[in-house]
């Protein structure tokens, strides 16, 4: 693992007051090259005070206040944005709800080195999902099977939210056609990148359901996703992504 490269970890929240500061201390421990960006959407449980709090004292975190709740996908625009300007080596997507455990950050740190995107994946060796009912995680794995076929994407994870990016693929992708926000926001992103020749890996993790706090996820994401496939398959073969 390379220790001089900087490392950027964005967490997109929206009431998180009972996982955030245990989140960014647990991912702050791991390596003195990593950085945290909270974007939290005016979360009205005080997550925003919160961050405002930890960052007035250690400037390795960062936040970005936005007005109101704007989605997932938006979030992560603002946070690739901050990622690229401050010209971060690597960029992360990552839960703060602890679904996303950062024991793997080394991981993907290790894999990046070969790779431009690194994908942390449920379903690359077998089934590692904890404390999901049956008809989510049925829902989400065939939600994956379905991607595949529909976009050509090589991933057994398209939508999975834990993801290491090099900067450059940030920088080649054109973030301001990116329309997706809810989590076909995540299949978008890697399939501009597959498109753009980048290399892409999946290494494996193990998902454990939020304790703490409430699902964002919503039948309106569901039914954003399942039409979106096709449009994004669309525009692949209009050769939009190029």
């Amino acid at each position: 693992m390379n220790s001089t490269k900087r490392s950027l970890v964005i967490f997109p929240t929206y009431n998180e007051k009972e996982n955030i500061e245990r989140i960014i201390g647990a991912v702050l421990l791991l390596d003195k090259n990593i950085d945290i960006l909270v974007v939290d959407d005016n979360s009205p449980d005080g997550t925003g005070q919160i961050v405002d709090r930890l960052a007035a004292v250690n400037p390795r975190i960062n936040k970005i206040h936005r007005q109101k709740k704007e989605g997932l996908g938006r979030a992560y625009m603002a946070g690739f944005k901050y990622g690229i300007e401050k010209k971060y080596d690597y960029i992360f997507e990552m839960d703060a709800d602890f679904s996303h455990d950062p024991k793997y950050i080394p991981d993907f740190l290790q894999a990046i080195e070969e790779n431009d995107l690194v994908i942390g994946s449920r379903y690359i060796s077998g089934v590692n999902v904890i404390n999901w009912p049956m008809s989510r995680l049925l829902l989400s794995y065939f939600a994956n099977v379905y991607t595949r076929i529909i976009t050509g994407l090589p991933v057994r994870d398209a939508t999975g939210g834990y993801k290491c990016f090099r900067r450059k693929v940030l920088e080649a992708i054109d973030l301001k056609a990116v329309k997706s926000n809810g989590y076909i926001f995540q299949i978008e992103v890697s399939l501009r990148a597959w498109k753009k020749g980048f290399r892409i890996k999946e290494i494996p993790i193990v998902f454990t359901d939020r304790q703490k706090g409430v699902s964002k996820m919503s039948k309106k994401i569901v039914r954003e996703a399942i039409w979106k496939v096709w449009y994004l398959r669309l525009m692949s073969m209009l050769r939009k992504f190029k």
